[in-house]
């Protein structure tokens, strides 16, 4: 036999491979998603003038009293700050067309009803409503930075969400702060978070806490009166999380939308009547803008860039501006970001240097012309300095230091050529008309045809800007990002050469022993198509369109595999040999029988599965059968909750006594079992409401008291069952059936540390896949129970089809199988590669007090459930295959044994997901430039290193218990060996 790679060495190298790969993907992930660069500084005196010629250096800021720099800002800008006080109502994950209605079409008559003042004021014209269209990511910390800075940040600040950190760029508070404002914060601290230090009163409630839809928003008003009555502040930051933790809930459908809607339009009218109409005369005139951060999705979640998700609301009341039309105060379009130089010049503070959004221009229809052409200019200034520091070869010294001529109007050209000279022309046509407009003194009033084409210049340049700077990518440095793919390119051919090493090596083992070199040659139909499925994947990964429904391609490879296995199981007698149908034996059709009824509930199940969730991004509003279930009413939901949990349990205690009930350490386990599934039961029965749960101190006692069960359950068993299964020969001949295997040689199954091993194994395997399932009960959505069950029936149902398969499979054929039905299984429970269908929801469930890490490994159980669970099978796995071609546990080099058992369950999953990390990440390199880049294939991306983490941990988690059941079984039995021989 030729040489082989010791267990000690495959070990080394695998976990060289992986180290390699987790550097690699560092190294691109921190290339690949820089936070973006920013202008260091804050905007000051010199944002009144215009940009100096070729420099974006800032003069040096005066060192002033707070007081005399804002009359310096007033004097400058020669616009007065319309209004002294300012009340910024965050409304998170409210969408837009829940107030201003869609496509030209208002809200339905439900929501009019739930907002009457809010929409009174809309229909008489007292106050303004935008569809404020965010940026992806849509979570709460990066639309907050928009609101005040302007600027768009990185994507990876979605994962900063969780972990806010102070804001260092320029933002409107810190322009507030520098003329002496005093500001008040109520609500989400996340604002507390990004500007320490900044607030004379403040009472922050955690953003996350989801199931929290009450007390969250009456921490907010319970301080408003007191507030509206004081005069000692002049910016009041009032942030409401409830409406947001309803739809994570109950999606925008929920029964608590309407009421708490309402609330809110309770809350509008409060401000509006007290702080607006009845004000103080000490208190000067104030603006309340009601706004939120993002929208979202049918189903409450949030995150991706659909236009529910990213159709958040601009609400401003109390405004000069009378107009009467309905239609023209609610059906405006702007950005997020133009909220921030808006309020800016709406406060005579400088617009925040970074900010790349634009005025709105019916915000200042109380100014004078000349005056909103100010306000253009300024906008134009800012946004030019921009420019110049993102094109260091921008140069516009032509048209900003040379001056202007007499025949101005014959320089007005036709703007063409790069991006940079597009800018200056731009910039440049609309100075020339505003100058030209000025110099009209006399006729000014009369030339309404001049001063529109000023304001249509000014967009064109503002808006060509705007857009240009949005979407403009940070430079990536390429050789960075290459260094990161081939590190990744290295680590997968490690891992593909250790497979192709193990397959080599049973190869070799199974010619010698059996003799079937003709049969081990042939490359059957499973093989190649699992092969292909590679190629599939790889060449889906191209098109945006196959990334966003990426589950149809799962479904079709897992069921296609899983036919071409029953194909192959009607073709091929599970013994060998060459008999036909008609010789076998009554126990050869028993297990023939076996085999295709298995096969047939994977595909049955499978299928059912598929139609569960509709699943994707384009296709969710089709019909399927969690949402004819949602019509059908809660009740019919938590029927079927109910009857899956207790099949649930009824089938992990059958598999767990296939072993022998009279055996105590099953008993004591499956006793286990039985009380963590009636803990969920009581749960769902007494603390689940339909959609809803409760978020009581007995509800989270309950559920922490799951938890513990369930974890002490699965800890014990694993650590102790090694040293509690009995050494005994005469137990082994009863548990022969058990490993469903008939062709193993009278030489290894008698060997009592094979057979304990695999004994331990399979307990230790089910017990894996069974709290695991029970874990996933209690943390899902209430309608995948029923998918959570058939996942489990699928585990079973493939186990008995190998273990009757004998050595018709090549292992690593029957490993992608259980991987490809974890990867199926993923998308049948609702998930995508959107960011909006993560269940955050249920990553508070048991927890009582926010915390990052504990709701983020929920999230990640909650979201990987599938993947997980069918790479922790691989234990089980294990315990039922063919061992008869393994070496004897008994020889020199025993730890044969052990790396031909772990080899492909761990090697097989590692390596898929190497082939899969390395041609995305290739991918997404050639896509920089894509127009779907931050849309689609960045938050997949996200997604595939979230599935390599998973994989990691599981395979971890298989390798780790083997290898500790194979050594304490072979400690024990080698003292046992010891103990005789002194006896």
């Amino acid at each position: 036999m030729p040489w082989l790679l010791t267990c000690s060495k495959l070990t080394l190298f695998t976990m060289a491979g992986v180290a390699i790969q987790m550097v690699g993907l560092s190294i691109f992930v921190f290339g690949f998603f820089p936070v973006k660069p920013t202008l260091p500084g804050h905007s000051g005196p010199e944002s009144f003038q215009a940009p100096k010629c070729n420099s974006i250096q800032n003069e040096t800021e005066r060192d002033l009293h707070p007081h005399h720099l804002g009359s310096l800002y007033k004097e400058l800008s020669g616009m007065p700050p319309a209004f002294d006080r300012l009340i910024l109502m965050v409304i998170d994950g409210l969408p837009a067309e829940l107030v201003l209605g869609k496509d030209g079409k208002p809200p339905s008559k439900a929501l009019m009803e739930a907002m009457p003042y809010t929409q009174s004021l809309l229909a008489n014209g007292m106050a303004i409503g935008y569809h404020a269209k965010a940026a992806p990511p849509t979570v709460t910390m990066p639309r907050l930075k928009a609101m005040v800075s302007g600027a768009i940040g990185g994507f990876l600040d979605v994962a900063l969400n969780f972990n806010t950190q102070a804001m260092l760029d320029d933002n409107l508070l810190d322009q507030f702060f520098k003329i002496g404002w005093k500001m008040v914060m109520l609500g989400d601290e996340t604002w507390l978070k990004l500007f320490p230090g900044l607030f004379i009163r403040h009472d922050g409630v955690s953003s996350f806490f989801v199931k929290d839809t009450v007390q969250v928003d009456q921490n907010v008003s319970r301080h408003l009166g007191h507030e509206l009555n004081k005069d000692d502040w002049n910016f009041l930051i009032l942030h409401y999380l409830g409406l947001d933790h309803v739809g994570h809930i109950g999606g925008r459908n929920s029964a608590l939308m309407a009421p708490k809607l309402s609330e809110m339009d309770d809350v509008v009218k409060m401000i509006h009547m007290n702080g607006i109409l009845n004000q103080k005369n000490d208190q000067g005139r104030t603006l309340l803008v009601v706004v939120s951060d993002h929208g979202m999705t049918e189903s409450g979640n949030h995150g991706g860039s659909s236009y529910e998700e990213t159709d958040s609301l601009a609400l401003f009341i109390g405004l000069n501006n009378d107009i009467s039309d309905y239609s023209s105060s609610t059906h405006n379009i702007i950005y997020q970001v133009d909220i921030a130089p808006t309020l800016a010049l709406l406060f005579g503070v400088p617009i925040p240097k970074n900010n790349v959004g634009v005025l709105i221009a019916d915000i200042f229809g109380y100014l004078a012309d000349d005056q909103q052409l100010k306000a253009l200019e300024l906008n134009s200034w800012q946004l030019l300095r921009l420019l110049q520091a993102q094109m260091p070869g921008l140069s516009c010294r032509n048209y900003l230091c040379d001056g202007f001529s007499d025949d101005q109007e014959s320089k007005i050209t036709k703007c063409s050529g790069s991006m940079g000279k597009m800018f200056c022309c731009l910039y440049t046509n609309a100075a020339l008309l505003q100058n030209s407009w000025m110099s009209k003194e006399f006729s000014r009033s009369k030339s309404r045809e001049d001063y529109s084409s000023v304001v249509t210049a000014y967009y064109e340049f503002l808006r060509t800007a705007s857009e240009w700077l949005s979407r403009s990518a940070t430079d990536k440095p390429v050789s960075l990002l290459t260094l990161g793919i081939a590190a990744m390119l290295m680590s997968c051919l490690i891992l593909l050469s250790l497979l192709f090493n193990m397959c080599k090596e049973v190869y070799i083992r199974e010619k010698y022993l059996f003799d079937l070199e003709s049969a081990m040659q042939t490359w059957y139909l499973d093989e190649t198509f699992v092969l292909g499925v590679i190629l599939i994947l790889i060449v889906s990964m191209v098109s945006s369109s196959m990334v966003e429904e990426e589950q149809y391609i799962w479904h079709f490879v897992a069921s296609t595999l899983n036919l071409l296995l029953l194909r192959k199981a009607i073709q091929c007698p599970p013994c060998g040999g060459a008999q036909g149908l008609h010789t076998l034996s009554k126990e050869q059709n028993k297990i023939s029988c076996f085999r295709l009824s298995s096969i047939f509930v994977v595909l049955v199940s499978g299928r059912i599965l598929r139609g569960w969730h509709q699943g994707g991004v384009n296709w969710t509003n089709l019909p399927d059968i969690s949402k004819w279930l949602e019509q059908a009413g809660t009740d019919n939901i938590k029927s079927i909750q109910l009857v899956s949990c207790l099949l649930l349990m009824t089938l992990s205690l059958y598999v767990l006594f296939l072993l022998g009930s009279n055996k105590k350490f099953v008993l004591v386990i499956g006793f286990s079992f039985l009380m963590s599934g009636l803990l969920v039961l009581q749960h769902v029965t007494k603390h689940q409401d339909g959609m809803f749960v409760s978020s009581s101190y007995s509800t989270t006692t309950l559920v922490q008291i799951i938890y513990a069960t369930l974890g002490a359950s699965t800890f014990g068993t694993v650590v102790a069952l090694p040293w509690l299964v009995p050494f005994s020969i005469s137990e082994m001949c009863s548990n022969q059936d058990l490993y469903m295997s008939t062709s193993a040689p009278n030489e290894v199954q008698n060997k009592s540390l094979m057979a304990k091993l695999r004994d331990s194994l399979y307990i230790i395997g089910w017990t894996y896949i069974s709290c695991w399932c029970i874990l996933q009960l209690l943390l899902q959505q209430t309608i995948n129970s029923m998918p959570i069950l058939l996942l489990l029936v699928q585990i079973f149902a493939s186990m008995l089809y190998f273990s009757y398969s004998a050595l018709h499979h090549k292992p690593w054929v029957e490993v992608a199988a259980f991987y490809f039905l974890g990867m199926a299984g993923h998308f049948a429970l609702g998930n995508s590669n959107s960011l909006a269908t993560i269940d955050v929801a249920g990553a508070f469930i048991g927890i009582s007090s926010h915390s990052t890490v504990l709701s983020g490994i929920l999230m990640f159980m909650i979201t990987y459930a599938s993947p997980m669970l069918f790479i922790l099978s691989m234990v089980m796995y294990i315990s039922v295959k063919e061992t008869s071609y393994l070496p004897s546990p008994f020889s020199a080099d025993s730890t044969q044994l052990l790396k031909i058992m772990l080899g492909f369950p761990c090697l097989v999953p590692l390596g898929l997901n190497s082939i899969l990390l390395t041609a995305y990440t290739i991918i997404l390199l050639l896509m920089r430039n894509h127009l779907f880049v931050w849309s689609v294939f960045s938050p997949k991306y996200i997604y595939v290193c979230t599935t390599t983490v998973c994989v990691y941990v599981g395979v971890s988690v298989v390798a780790t218990t083997v290898t500790y059941t194979y050594l304490v079984l072979g400690f024990r039995r080698k003292m046992q060996g010891e103990l005789s021989h002194q006896q």
